[in-house]
């Protein structure tokens, strides 16, 4: 190859060079373009209402960046986080999403994506304790009461929840299998209706966030009869768990995660994770957190992915084990 030839191939490659950086340098950096979506998958209200607008300010402050938040209710929380699974992968779309998706993929109810493969985990957020609450005018003052009345009056207990297949509604299906009582559950479009219902005596009791119920509670239109889970929550001491009335192996504390589609590069995934950590270990958004009943369940992308999966198993034995469905 001649001198000349040589000389005009050097050229090229570093014009070649030059090209490529000048392309990767045009890049706008994340997240710069417009705001970011935290699609909330059910009404205003409930626990994942109530958490994403109390990180979400503070997030975007270290971001950079407006986050919008969005209520897409439906379906127990699968119509607005199936709207984040088909959102381009650049993350400008994501969702807060609780327990209920790791049992949903159990239930008789469709389910239009695979938790495990239609997302990049986040990060796990927080967790807070599921109460069984009571309408003021019920005859039952004690969770040992109620449990004795529900066995009582097969059939004539109703329980509110946020939708099929959420956690309130597991939490709900498990208690009634394991008390041996026959309960009807009654579905809503979201928390705050549930809550609303519940209060106006249109039905008996709930199974509820504590954020969600903490003011009906202290200004007594709800009673507060037991803790879904084995530990007692400081915000409500006088209130026994369920572990305490027997139920030894009931587990239903909910929790929640922060969720990107799947394709959604990783240093855009780590710088989301980043934010959000770093949002959560805030004073003024832990102590509005605490003050709500949410503990701080900080995770890595790999360490929520795990927890997924982990999940997904348990609440698969769970609902076989008791043979629970959901209304069509």
């Amino acid at each position: 190859m001649n001198t000349s030839v040589n000389r005009r191939l050097a050229v090229l490659s570093i014009a070649a060079v030059a090209t490529i950086g000048g392309n990767a340098a045009a890049q706008p950096t994340y997240p710069t373009q417009k705001p970011i979506t935290l699609v909330v998958p059910f009404t205003p209200g409930g626990g994942n209402d109530i958490l994403a607008r109390a990180i979400a300010p503070r997030m975007g402050q270290l971001l950079g960046q407006t986050i919008i938040i969005e209520n897409k209710p439906g379906a127990g929380g699968n119509i607005g986080t199936d709207i984040v699974a088909h959102a381009p992968p650049d993350g400008y779309t994501i969702a807060i999403a609780s327990s209920q998706v790791t049992m949903n993929p159990f239930l008789d109810m469709k389910v239009p994506f695979r938790i495990e493969k239609d997302f990049e985990p986040i990060g796990l957020v927080a967790s807070v304790p599921i109460v069984l609450v009571a309408y003021g005018g019920e005859p039952y003052n004690s969770l040992q009461e109620f449990m004795a009345y529900a066995r009582a009056y097969p059939g004539k207990v109703s329980y509110s929840s946020p939708g099929n297949g959420t956690p309130q509604h597991m939490a709900g299906e498990v208690f009634a299998k394991l008390n041996k009582a026959e309960m009807v559950h009654v579905p809503y479009r979201g928390t705050g209706p549930s809550i609303v219902d519940l209060i106006g005596g249109q039905v008996q009791v709930s199974f509820a966030t504590y954020a969600s119920v903490t003011q009906h509670v202290q200004s007594k239109k709800l009673r507060a009869l037991g803790i879904a889970g084995q530990k007692r929550t400081p915000l409500l001491p006088g209130v026994p768990t369920f572990g305490e009335a027997g139920m030894r192996d009931y587990d239903a504390s909910l929790w929640y995660s922060l969720l990107a589609p799947a394709k959604t590069p990783q240093p855009i995934v780590d710088k989301l994770n980043a934010a959000m950590v770093a949002a959560l270990k805030d004073p003024a958004v832990a102590k509005q957190l605490a003050d709500q009943g949410f503990e701080t369940q900080v995770s890595t992308p790999a360490e929520l992915k795990a927890y997924l999966a982990s999940e997904l198993l348990r609440w698969e034995r769970v609902i076989k084990d008791n043979q629970i469905k959901v209304a069509p």
